[in-house]
């Protein structure tokens, strides 16, 4: 039996999306135990193939050296293999120094001496998942989609806290920490929100870090009676058990969207700069929306945290009806292909 080291992503979506890579080394046999940052680790706790999680003491964008000696220094003799997800040096000195015997990676940002199993950097934005899986080898089915999944007692006591019906309120994700050109307008969230909440009285729950708090209130404040503000107020894994027991999700290309088609969410995903070619919600009951052909902007994908000409069209552009369409579609087809 191998037991293996993953030095995961930095970031929520990416962790999402690196799930069919342990799957993957998983089902042959290998033993996971996954390093990760604090704010990234409680995505693991929802993937059952992972037996261990070692939370890594670094601070954000900091070389910590130190601090990943002590950490390689508990680690040493424990593993056989390590795949670092990162392109980062700093991601690869932990099994470089735990001397881990095979240390597997990308060629990244010049890591010669500290991986001894390298691939090539792709071209351009590969896939995510297919980018990761790659790691596994040739046998990797580049058609995975992510899956998590979170006990039915720690999602009860989440909605329990929070008081909350499953499946009696919806979710919207309207942050997005790259920047504004990833943000659909709020007061297109608003109007969505009040269409929602008009039908039947459903509550809207907004979800989010604390530097998104002030963006839900305004929300909220533009759709009085219609929303509950839960952004920075929940830690990652309830708002994953929220989501998770929600009917459906509206959001941008955001981590949290990433999380609602990890557990099969009916959900719309409005993308603006950044592409869905690149890192889509891989799931079944997910829409998602991205104008480039309709609006015919010649920007489109810029990856730019803000517009470079001001005027966010590409996002402007998805109307509110259009958005609260496409939810509607996607959990008529979900509740459509529930068993009986």
């Amino acid at each position: 039996m191998t037991n293996t080291l993953v030095v995961a992503p930095q970031w929520i979506g990416d962790a999402v999306m690196a799930e069919p890579l342990l799957a993957a080394l998983a089902a042959r046999g290998e033993t996971l135990s996954v390093a990760a940052l604090p704010w990234v680790a409680p995505v693991f706790r929802a993937m059952p193939q992972v037996g261990e999680s070692v939370e890594l003491p670094f601070a954000h964008g900091r070389l910590d050296w130190a601090a990943r000696r002590r950490v390689a220094s508990s680690l040493r003799g424990r593993f056989d293999a390590a795949y670092v997800l990162p392109n980062s040096i700093k991601s690869a000195l932990v099994p470089w120094l735990a001397r881990v015997p095979l240390r597997i990676g990308y060629q990244g940002e010049g890591r010669m001496l500290l991986l001894n199993r390298r691939l090539p950097n792709p071209e351009g934005r590969p896939p995510m998942v297919a980018f990761y899986g790659a790691l596994a080898g040739a046998d990797f089915d580049a058609s995975s989609r992510p899956s998590l999944h979170l006990d039915g007692a720690a999602i009860d006591a989440v909605l329990s806290a929070s008081g909350l019906p499953r499946r009696g309120f919806w979710v919207f994700a309207p942050g997005a920490e790259y920047g504004p050109a990833k943000r659909w307008p709020a007061d297109h969230y608003a109007a969505l929100a009040r269409s929602l909440h008009a039908a039947d009285g459903a509550p809207i729950v907004l979800l989010g870090s604390k530097g998104e708090a002030a963006l839900c209130e305004s929300i909220a404040a533009d759709a009085p009676g219609a929303c509950r503000v839960l952004a920075g107020k929940t830690s990652l894994f309830d708002a994953m058990a929220l989501i998770a027991a929600s009917r459906g999700l509206a959001s941008n290309d955001s981590g949290l969207m990433h999380v609602a088609a990890g557990f099969g969410v009916a959900q719309v995903a409005v993308f603006g700069s950044t592409s869905p070619e690149h890192t889509p919600p891989l799931n079944a009951d997910a829409r998602v929306l991205w104008l480039k052909d309709e609006l015919k902007l010649d920007c489109m994908p810029c990856f730019d945290r803000t517009c470079r000409f001001g005027h966010y069209a590409c996002l402007v552009g998805v109307s509110p009806d259009r958005v609260e369409a496409a939810l509607r579609d996607a959990t008529q087809a979900q509740s459509e292909n529930l068993p009986a």
